[in-house]
């Protein structure tokens, strides 16, 4: 019987968490009770919302304690069944942590089946899964878009942003992304067919980006923070609206608390936009809609995506650090094992 490799948090970080904040371990399987299935995890989704998880701060929702798995989200195959909703070889998306298998009840709600016809395991935790969904329903509920506007999205190059800036296209909107360096610009205009894409480590990128944005900014989707926000700020037009899905720029401040965030920096305006925090939680009974219409444009070619996979449990702590830093292009995977049974 195989053994089940888990990583806990084993202190809070300041600042970079390094390997010190990670135990690895491996512990028995145990057998499976009534109504419980045993998962073997095939992809683990790395997010940048992780980070936040690591403090012991109040938030969304509660921090994780010392000796706790790490909180994120995985695919896998179901191997062993005692529950009736469940059959050995259903492919399943687990929100139970880094680890390389699952016990789980066969009703727990952080599990979801998956339907290969709407794309691949991996896709389920990237394009088509949580960050797609968060994409989907922070731009269409949050930002209230209209034809003909003006979106930006900042990580406009990530798992979230690529996708909230082609679903704009798809909607009519005129699409300028923000992302780090030549190279994720340049895919995100040839590739992604944004309208525009500004590098924000380029020296005259507040200017650039002004440019890009004549017409002033309808809705920015927030990804990013600090400069990037500062630089947004005076170009968004009256009536603006700004869904805050995260600030990556701050999350390895040593003390968040003390750093400014975009609301700080959004209700200095004068008129000060509509804006607000979201999680995709909001909308979990309209998860299966939005990844059968995600999957759907993925089909038609009109939704375009990009996996940056690492191998290995042990290599998480590295790849969540260069997330962190957006060394990552496209969406983070994990690969666990392979996709067999």
């Amino acid at each position: 019987m195989p053994k089940n490799k888990r990583v806990l948090l084993a202190q809070r970080p300041v600042g970079e968490p390094g390997d010190e904040c990670f135990k690895i371990e491996e512990v028995d399987i145990p057998e499976l009770g009534d109504n419980e299935i045993l998962i073997k995890v095939c992809w683990l989704s790395l997010d940048p919302y992780m980070r936040g998880r690591m403090n012991d701060m109040k938030s969304y929702v509660e921090p994780l304690q010392i000796g706790d798995v790490m909180t994120g989200e995985s695919t896998g195959i179901v191997v062993k069944s005692n529950s009736e909703k469940w059959q050995v070889g259903d492919r399943i998306a687990a929100h139970m942590g880094w680890q390389s298998y699952i016990v789980a009840k066969g009703d727990d709600p952080r599990l979801m089946k998956v339907d290969l016809g709407n794309g691949s395991l991996s896709a389920h935790i990237g394009v088509v899964g949580m960050p797609g969904r968060t994409a989907y329903f922070g731009l269409t509920e949050v930002g209230k878009p209209k034809a003909g506007e003006t979106l930006v999205v900042a990580a406009a190059s990530g798992a979230v942003g690529s996708a909230v800036g082609q679903i704009a296209k798809i909607l009519g909107l005129r699409a300028v992304g923000i992302a780090g360096g030549a190279e994720k610009c340049r895919y995100v205009k040839e590739q992604l067919q944004f309208d525009a894409a500004i590098d924000y480590k380029a020296g005259n990128f507040t200017e650039q980006l002004a440019k890009a944005c004549p017409d002033g900014i309808d809705i920015y989707f927030e990804n990013v923070g600090g400069d990037v926000t500062r630089a947004v700020a005076p170009l968004l037009n009256e009536g603006a609206r700004v869904p805050i899905c995260g600030y990556i720029s701050n999350y390895n401040d040593a003390d968040i608390s003390k750093s400014e965030s975009p609301f700080q920096i959004l209700e200095k305006l004068d008129p000060v936009p509509e804006h607000r925090f979201f999680v995709v939680f909001e909308w979990q009974d309209r998860y299966e809609e939005a990844t059968r219409q995600l999957g759907a444009w993925v089909k038609e070619g009109s939704l375009k995506y990009r996996e940056c996979i690492g191998e290995g449990l042990d290599n998480a702590p590295e790849l969540l650090r260069g997330l962190l830093k957006g060394k990552n292009f496209g969406k983070q995977l994990v690969k666990i094992a392979d996709e067999e049974l």
